[in-house]
């Protein structure tokens, strides 16, 4: 292969590159049209009834942990084997972090460790949980929903690998990552290397009204336009003395007036970002389809090797924007592949073994199952453009690592 071979790639088509231009050619480059239209059928893929578009990725994490009011000292339960920011966003808002192992079996969060720490501690000690849909693998929200209302949480449901992922619940119906009938709030990521690509960007949903109107406010600087919510006077709003507002013909608030009425953040995507995400998003079933593909692939090929630890097979419901594999001799495979052009890549290190969480109580051994899956894991190449040619060369070349 002379072109090299990454773990991920965004695919741009000249329908993607036209609808950008369009966009860029309109009255609107921020705060128009473009983002509600993305909104609603980004609500309608994952069947929630709000979304909201943000920044990237991390600001939906951050204006959901502040939607939820997260206190200094609040402590929230994670997983350490995503990135960091699944964390981060707690610690934005002056909480604290509380990891728990992942199941080494589904990499997910095990909800088994979730219960052994609320029930080890006083009701109350905890107010929420972010569980991963780590890889594009749907957690089971069903059971973490149970157990957050047994204890009074809620839950963030970290959704960034898995658009168009799925669990199947107790009744047998399919239930789509982000769509709001279990979490609280769920977010979403448009990084390139994403199933939908808009540069950078995010999405947040909700199925809870007051949780969306918040989320609305927070992401532009706190402000409101909405004269029903003002809480200064008219007579000010007009710049007027309470005695001049009976001489107003009309009693309205002017055109020019808006309030700030907490603090908030500019995380608002642009339109062009939109109008790239709009149209990315009308082919992200063809786009997971062949994601499967190329994981079905991955799995015949690699199926019953000695020197696999935790393939587990093609998993219904999973939206594969990573393949993992746990090998034996994880540095040697990573450096060999890409001396062949073959960039893998690694996820993720374990948060709490950051040095940032180190300095937080974080030590080796406190999450056995995330430290020996990082000590094998690797991330194949895995996206729709992938051709087959070139997944041939990328089993080739592990085959030889391991057998030549």
């Amino acid at each position: 292969m002379n072109q090299p071979i990454p773990y991920g790639r965004q695919n741009i088509t000249e329908e993607d590159i036209e609808a950008v231009v369009s966009t860029l050619k309109s009255d609107y480059l921020t705060q128009g049209p473009r983002i509600a239209e993305f909104e609603e059928a980004f609500a309608v893929y994952v069947n929630s009834k709000y979304a909201v578009a943000v920044s990237n990725g991390t600001a939906a994490l951050h204006l959901c942990a502040m939607a939820l009011n997260i206190q200094p000292g609040d402590k929230v339960i994670t997983t350490p084997i995503t990135f960091a920011a699944s964390a981060n966003c707690v610690r934005y808002c002056g909480g604290e972090v509380v990891f728990a192992d992942i199941d080494p079996e589904t990499y997910l969060l095990d909800i088994n460790r979730v219960k052994e720490l609320l029930e080890n501690s006083p009701k109350g000690t905890y107010k929420g949980i972010i569980p991963v849909d780590f890889a594009g693998r749907a957690v089971d929200l069903e059971e973490f929903r149970k157990l957050a209302d047994q204890y009074g949480l809620w839950i963030i449901e970290d959704a960034c690998h898995a658009p168009g992922g799925y669990f199947v619940d107790s009744n047998g119906k399919m239930q789509y990552c982000g769509n709001g009938n279990f979490a609280d709030l769920a977010i979403f990521s448009f990084h390139p290397v994403k199933h939908i690509a808009c540069g950078e960007g995010g999405m947040i949903t909700t199925n809870d009204k007051e949780l969306y109107e918040k989320l609305l406010q927070l992401r532009t600087h706190g402000i409101v336009k909405d004269d029903s919510k003002y809480e200064n006077s008219l007579a000010f709003a007009n710049g007027l003395n309470e005695s001049q507002v009976s001489n107003l013909k009309s009693k309205v608030y002017p055109g020019w007036y808006m309030e700030m009425q907490q603090l908030g953040y500019n995380y608002r995507l642009t339109d062009f970002q939109a109008a790239l995400g709009s149209s990315q998003l009308k082919r992200a079933d063809e786009g997971l389809k062949q994601r499967q593909n190329i994981a079905k692939r991955y799995f015949e090929a690699f199926k019953g090797k000695d020197f696999i630890k935790g393939q587990s097979g093609v998993i219904d419901g999973h939206a594969y924007h990573l393949y993992v594999l746990e090998v034996e001799n994880r540095l040697g495979l990573y450096n060999f592949l890409r001396e062949n052009k073959i960039f893998a890549q690694i996820h993720y290190i374990p948060c709490h073994l950051m040095p940032y969480y180190r300095d937080r109580g974080g030590n080796e051994g406190d999450m056995p199952n995330a430290e020996k899956y990082y000590r094998h894991c690797i991330s194949l190449p895995m996206y729709p453009t992938l051709q087959e040619e070139e997944q041939v060369f990328v089993i080739g070349k592990i085959n030889k690592f391991f057998y030549e």
